[in-house]
């Protein structure tokens, strides 16, 4: 299975509009941070868990050429905001994509994309998507997929396990149950907005090191990520097993081997 970073960025991406910090001013690329999305590669099958607002430009980036199924962790705009954008796919696939979430996260998405389930002309174009509620472990193209129940702070979110490799994104607390179902991990994926302060629905590093910590992941990959990190700074702070991840960023799982396309 081969996990590509799509974005690695919080809500507002990095660097953030009118913003004149050092990391937003950065020429490190790994500091240039895209809404967050992966990309799963797996023996022919191709699936995104999310489709940030940014997904158009990570598309075109990263060629993607065809969704077989795209699963969401919420409905929040940073991760859903993409989904028009899916449109494309769809008809050159001929066939609607399949869309996993809770049933709280596609009633968001409904309320969003209105006109995707209304009765009207076509115009444009629109996505053509199959919802589909999760409500316990599924097989999908070849994986088995563990839906895996994270605390967003004023909502659920769902992360996900496929085999050995576990994604959580926009966690402010990780259930027991989500912690035990996390055990013989060979990556884990984790949120980490900032150091300090402490927020009320995200992660800060500290936080998220302590679920690692937890959890005993050989690996570990922090994602959504704001202003406040420099990547190269927080590689150097972070402990042996812990590294920032950054858009481009490559996974083979069955190795762990990572490169930039």
């Amino acid at each position: 299975m081969r996990v590509t970073f799509l974005g690695t960025g919080t809500s507002t991406g990095v660097p953030i509009i009118g913003c004149g910090c050092k990391v937003c001013l950065s020429t490190d690329p790994r500091n240039q941070r895209l809404r967050q999305s992966i990309w799963i590669q797996h023996r022919g099958a191709s699936i995104l868990i999310d489709t940030s607002s940014d997904f158009r430009q990570q598309a075109l980036r990263y060629k993607i050429r065809k969704i077989d199924a795209i699963l969401y962790t919420h409905h929040h705009a940073d991760h859903i905001f993409g989904l028009d954008d899916t449109r494309v796919f769809a008809y050159r696939q001929r066939a609607q994509i399949p869309v996993y979430g809770t049933e709280e996260t596609l009633e968001g998405i409904r309320k969003t994309f209105w006109y995707v389930f209304a009765d009207i002309p076509e115009g444009g174009g629109r996505p053509k998507i199959d919802p589909k509620a999760i409500t316990g472990p599924f097989d999908l193209l070849g994986l088995r997929v563990v839906p895996l129940q994270g605390d967003h702070g004023s909502m659920p979110v769902t992360g996900y396990r496929m085999d050995g490799f576990a994604y959580l994104t926009d966690c402010k607390r990780v259930p027991p149950e989500t912690l035990q179902a996390l055990s013989g991990l060979d990556v884990l994926v984790i949120n980490a907005l900032r150091y300090s302060p402490e927020h009320p629905t995200h992660m800060t590093v500290g936080e998220a090191l302590a679920v690692t910590e937890a959890a005993r992941p050989r690996r570990t990959f922090l994602i959504h990520m704001g202003h406040e990190l420099d990547y190269a700074e927080l590689a150097k702070a972070l402990p042996p097993g812990v590294e920032p991840a950054y858009d481009g960023m490559v996974l083979d799982i069955e190795s762990t081997k990572e490169s930039v396309k």
